[in-house]
């Protein structure tokens, strides 16, 4: 007699677990599934403003080369220039 009275209450059970589930459960797990797109989204953000600066300092960079290279030895002799001349 035992065991048959657990089948109502393992149905009874189980049909709460699925509303309960249904309820909770699944909301919760769409606010998780948002926040994590919502993360990407900041990251990918992130990521594009980390490669345009590294793009910018690349640009500066490359123009310091030019400009070291096409100058060469005049720009050391400047500088010299510009360190021993008094300040107005």
């Amino acid at each position: 007699m035992d065991s048959f009275a657990l089948i109502p209450i393992l149905g009874i059970s189980c049909g709460l677990l699925a509303i309960i589930g249904g309820v909770f459960i699944k909301p919760f797990l769409k606010l998780q599934e948002r926040r994590m797109e919502i993360e990407a989204q900041l990251t990918a953000e992130k990521a594009a403003q980390y490669a345009a600066h590294t793009e910018r300092l690349e640009q500066r960079v490359q123009v310091l080369e030019r400009i070291i290279t096409d100058r060469g030895m005049g720009l050391a002799e400047e500088i010299e220039k510009l360190r021993d001349a008094p300040l107005n």
